[in-house]
């Protein structure tokens, strides 16, 4: 898998670049095509960042995860 950079993923927000993109214990996931991440928000989340320290006040766990792919790693 292809490392990313903080830098990098903040790009992939769904503003500032097409493609919607968030990170989680260390890896990058692809939102583009989900739904519930239209034009990068997700209730009061956004995409482009680490949402590792967000996951305790989500009314989801981890599991929400295992849907998606991991396209590459958070350097």
């Amino acid at each position: 898998m292809k490392t990313y950079t903080r830098g990098q993923l903040a790009l992939r927000n769904g503003q500032d670049k097409p493609e919607i993109w968030v990170a989680f214990q260390g890896l990058i996931y692809d939102m583009t095509e989900s739904k519930l991440w239209k034009n990068g928000k997700h209730y009061e989340h956004w995409a482009g960042q680490d949402l590792t320290p967000e996951l305790a006040d989500a009314p989801h766990s981890e599991k929400v995860f295992e849907k998606f792919t991991p396209i590459g790693i958070l350097a």
